[in-house]
């Protein structure tokens, strides 16, 4: 993919006006109280993995409106006993949590780790998930971005986000997890996760979104092509007669509303190509962002990939100095 965004000097100070609801305080704050009338864990259940050097738990824990959602828990083996600074892991669209075997970075750098199902998703690539989305919708485009989408209270969305900060009062109500140290990681969707889970609680000490989604949303469906945000252009280009109302309830899914509320120190990362989800929309949350710590890695050659690994490393050694005690 060629250069198709902004030039990165106009990137670095890009601050456009988004449409922000009048509401959208209140409709989170009543969205988030009701699902705080249910206590964070359902269950948590040691599971064999085979492995020697990390244990596992299945965790079952309430996410929107009580509802259940899967995540897998893991931890060094032997640090029972030890209050572990904690990574809550969200996962890219179309992806559920898979096997507790495949995503062994943090714990084995000695966080107790809690990777996050995706309700209703994990059919489109990895190994799968195993939370279904028991609420169901009107007309909708294929994905799950359309999905209950011309009003923000049915929206799937609504759901997605409200598990994503539920997440966090879980981790911080597993034994043995230092609750003043957690931090919230994901790419893409997984990244969109992290900054709305960071926003929603204020009680993370540390964000890392690399290429997150849904942010300056009604560019990023103005230039580019590519899924999923085109399940939306694919959806109104069918459904003419509901754009406005589509584009306002889309308002209260916008990651810059929620990086502005987010004081967390943050480390952000996009790669200049990436089609998925353009550099401009990045760096609008990024310069929204209300911390005074923060971070933009930039990756010139790079698409929705990144840093990949290299990033990796980079994450590791940023989220060490942010969670030490």
């Amino acid at each position: 993919m060629a250069l198709f965004d902004l030039p990165l000097a106009e990137l670095e100070t890009y601050s456009p006006e988004v449409r922000e609801p009048a509401d959208f305080d209140d409709f989170w704050g009543s969205t988030l109280a009701s699902a705080a009338r249910h206590d964070p864990l359902l269950s948590v259940s040691p599971v064999d993995t085979g492995l020697e050097l990390v244990e596992t738990c299945d965790v079952t824990f309430t996410g929107f409106d009580g509802q259940p959602i899967r995540a897998w828990h893991s931890r060094p083996a032997g640090s029972r006993g030890t209050a572990l600074p904690a990574v809550v892991e969200y996962l890219g669209y179309g992806r559920g949590r898979g096997l507790p075997v495949e995503r062994l970075v943090w714990p084995c750098a000695g966080f107790a780790h809690l990777l996050v199902d995706t309700r209703g998703q994990g059919g489109q690539y990895g190994s799968g998930g195993d939370t279904p989305d028991p609420v169901g919708s009107g007309p909708s485009g294929p994905g799950f971005l359309t999905q209950g989408l011309e009003h923000p209270a049915t929206a799937y969305l609504r759901r997605l986000y409200t598990d994503a900060a539920r997440a966090v009062d879980a981790v911080r109500a597993l034994p043995d997890v230092d609750g003043d140290r957690v931090a919230v990681v994901g790419n893409s969707q997984g990244g969109a996760l992290a900054l709305v889970a960071a926003a929603l609680t204020g009680e993370v000490a540390a964000l890392l979104a690399s290429a997150p989604m849904l942010c300056h949303v009604e560019r990023t469906l103005a230039i580019t092509d590519a899924d999923p945000h085109a399940e939306i252009v694919r959806y109104l280009s069918v459904r003419r007669q509901v754009a406005d109302r589509v584009l306002s309830s889309l308002s209260y899914f916008d990651g810059v509303h929620f990086a502005r509320r987010t004081t967390t120190p943050a480390l952000f990362a996009t790669g200049l190509r990436d089609s998925i989800c353009p550099p401009s929309g990045v760096f609008a949350a990024f310069n929204a962002l209300a911390a005074a710590d923060k971070e933009m890695v930039v990756y010139p050659f790079n698409h929705h990939e990144g840093g990949d690994a290299h990033h990796t490393v980079r994450q590791l050694s940023w989220v060490r100095e942010r969670l030490a005690r």
